[in-house]
């Protein structure tokens, strides 16, 4: 499965999900992408963000410092 990856350490809410959003535009139904970062809210706000617009949530966890959310982009991109 191809998955991409993206970088969001060091932003504060809401950019996480903004530079997600601006991710997934680029992305086909299907495809995954890995979303590292440092805002603890991230585990909140992007599942949320992810059952508003489609997607699927496929992980999201801490891993030592980091944040990561795995998420599969949904027909409707």
């Amino acid at each position: 499965m191809n998955e991409e990856t993206l970088d969001v350490r060091g932003l504060l809410c809401p950019m996480p999900v903004i530079r997600t959003q601006n991710r997934v535009k680029t992305l086909a139904a299907g495809q995954r992408l890995e979303v590292v970062g440092s805002d603890p809210g991230m585990l909140s706000d992007i599942p949320a963000w992810c059952r508003i617009n489609g997607h699927r949530l496929l992980d999201s966890r801490r891993d030592g410092g980091n944040i990561v959310v795995v998420l599969e982009v949904g027909a409707n991109g």
